[in-house]
C-alpha cells in the first residue's frame, strides 16, 4: 500500500549518464522508466523534474566564460532533453506522460501553469516539469521545490547516486554517518549540501518533507514509496 498519494520526484541529470561520461545512458533511463511504471501501478500520482548535468550545467559554464543568463538558459534546454527523453521511455512501458516547459516551446512541450500539471496528474498521466523555473540564476532543485509546492505534493523525493544525507561526502571520506532524519535547520546550520538554499527555504515555509535516496539502485523507490526506511528524510 503506498504511503504517499502525490509525488515530486527529481532526477538528477548526472544520474542519466549512468556508465557514460556524458548524456543518457538508455539502460538506465530504461530502468528509470521501470521504476517509475511500478509505483505509477501502485495508484500514485507523479510529478517530474530531471537536472541537465549530464548535457550543460549553466553556473559551470559561466566560470568558463559563458554570460550566466545565457548559461542558465542553455541549461534549461537540456533539462527539456533529458525530459523528452523520459517522457519517450515511459510511453515504450505504456505510461502516458506530459511534458511541460517552463518557458514557451510548442510543440515540443505544453507550457506549465499548476492546473493543466494537476489535470494531468488526475488523468493518470506523469507530469513532466522541464526548463527549471524558465529563469537564470535558479536551479532545478529550486524548480523541484516549486513545482512540489504547487502540486500540493505530499512529499518531495530527490533520487540521488547516494542512499541519504551524510555528515560528509561518503564518496570521499569513509568515515561519515548517515542520518536517518534531519531537519531543514540542522541541514542549514551544518552546512550540508542536500539542494541549494533556496531550494530549502522554500521547502521548509511550505512544509514540503524530503526524502533523499538512492535512485540508482532498482527497486528503492518502490520502497520508499511504501514507507521503508531507506534514505534519509528532511523535515520541520
Amino acid at each position: 500500500m503506498a504511503k504517499y498519494k502525490r509525488v515530486l520526484l527529481k532526477l538528477s541529470g548526472e544520474s542519466l549518464m549512468g556508465e557514460k561520461q556524458y548524456g543518457i545512458d538508455e539502460k538506465r533511463l530504461s530502468e528509470y522508466a521501470e521504476q517509475i511504471k511500478e509505483i505509477h501501478n501502485l495508484g500514485v500520482e507523479i510529478g517530474i523534474v530531471i537536472g541537465g548535468g549530464n548535457i550543460f550545467r549553466g553556473l559551470s559554464g559561466a566560470q568558463k566564460g559563458f554570460d550566466r543568463v545565457k548559461g542558465d538558459q542553455m541549461g534549461m534546454l537540456a533539462t527539456v532533453i533529458n525530459s523528452l527523453a523520459l517522457s519517450s521511455a515511459l510511453g515504450s512501458v505504456g505510461v502516458k506522460s506530459r511534458v511541460l516547459t517552463a518557458v514557451r516551446m510548442e510543440p515540443i512541450g505544453e507550457f506549465y501553469t499548476k492546473w493543466k500539471a494537476i489535470e494531468a496528474l488526475e488523468n493518470g498521466e506523469i507530469a513532466i516539469f522541464s526548463a527549471g523555473t524558465g529563469n537564470p540564476f535558479f536551479t532545478t532543485d529550486t524548480g523541484s521545490s516549486l513545482r512540489g509546492i504547487e502540486i500540493e505534493a505530499d512529499v518531495m523525493l530527490k533520487g540521488t547516486r547516494v542512499d541519504g544525507i551524510y555528515t560528509a561526502d561518503p564518496e570521499k571520506d569513509p568515515t561519515a554517518t548517515k542520518f536517518a532524519t534531519i531537519t531543514y535547520d540542522e541541514v542549514y546550520n551544518k552546512g550540508l549540501k542536500v539542494m541549494d538554499l533556496t531550494a530549502t527555504a522554500m521547502c521548509k515555509e511550505n512544509n514540503l518533507p524530503i526524502i533523499v535516496f538512492d535512485m540508482d539502485t532498482v527497486g528503492n523507490l518502490k520502497k520508499v514509496i511504501n514507507g521503508e526506511p531507506i534514505g534519509t528524510l528532511v523535515h520541520n
